[in-house]
């Protein structure tokens, strides 16, 4: 920080883009992603569980009705896109769509928001529950956006750890999928004779084909991942111009609503496509 315990303008993007980490070297842990991921996850389980048991067959709720709503538009992408028999893709679908979004939404919770409320309640914990620190004013903000906990950020869609952790979930799919409808040998045969039927280009269909294949999962992770990046560098830089950043950041807001959702569409329909061309046998 510098010396009027104020962070620079460079200090407090770098701040806002670190990770709460625990570990070190391969085995870091990003505890802020991974935890709101899960708190997340299970908000979505316990939410649809809920409504699929309090579900009526009269005139439904508005929860009910948006829940059926989402419900029954992903059913429909995944019957116009999947072409095989799975039980699974439906629900695989519903999942990737709604946590993705969910994720995706926290981006709209203000910039500073998150780092200062887990930096007061360091301070907060430290100083004994609320003894001293925490009634001095202005100045117990600097502290608490300099302690550990205010590196929590919301989005855990921001960290390339964490689209790379779904992508590379959907990329397991699409093998075990190629295997089960082509078995083994046919899989195997799809990587070395396609696109040139002919032996003596199997090393070149092979690089071909293994490309392609691990391109799959890479531009998956990476189109998120860069979305909601590039989105939260933006409230950044707005959060940087003081007073006058609300009009700005409504507006911002406003269409990051679309980048929201059709983030979590993309990535549901592209999980659908290759999953359903791994399932053909032609």
């Amino acid at each position: 920080m510098a010396a009027d315990g104020k962070m620079t303008p460079t200090e407090y993007i770098s701040h806002h883009l670190q990770n709460a980490q625990i570990g070190e070297g391969f085995w870091t842990v990003n505890v802020d992603s991974l935890g709101m991921a899960i708190v997340l996850g299970t908000f979505f389980v316990w939410l649809f569980a809920y409504v699929g048991r309090k579900a009526t067959t009269g005139v439904p709720g508005k929860l009910q009705c948006f829940i059926e709503m989402v419900v029954e538009f992903v059913d429909t992408s995944v019957k116009e896109t999947f072409h095989a028999k799975s039980k699974l893709i439906a629900p695989l679908a519903l999942t990737i769509f709604v946590w993705i979004f969910l994720m995706n939404l926290m981006k709209l919770i203000p910039i500073d928001f998150f780092p200062l409320f887990w930096g007061l309640l360091g301070i907060t914990v430290a100083s004994g529950l609320g003894k001293g620190e925490v009634s001095e004013g202005a100045g117990v903000i600097a502290r608490a956006m300099d302690h550990p906990w205010s590196y929590m950020k919301a989005a855990p869609t921001t960290d390339l750890n964490v689209t790379l952790g779904l992508a590379l979930g959907v990329f397991v799919l699409i093998i075990f999928y190629s295997v089960k409808h082509k078995g083994l040998g046919g899989f195997v045969k799809e990587l070395t004779f396609t696109p040139f039927n002919h032996w003596a280009l199997i090393p070149f269909n092979l690089v071909l084909e293994l490309v392609t294949l691990i391109a799959k999962p890479i531009s998956l992770s990476l189109r998120l991942f860069g979305n909601l990046y590039a989105g939260e560098l933006i409230f950044i830089l707005i959060a940087m111009i003081g007073l006058f950043q609300l009009p700005l950041h409504f507006a911002w807001a406003v269409f990051h609503i679309l980048v929201i959702i059709l983030q979590a569409f993309i990535f549901m329909m592209l999980t659908i496509v290759y999953l359903s061309m791994a399932s053909e046998k032609h």
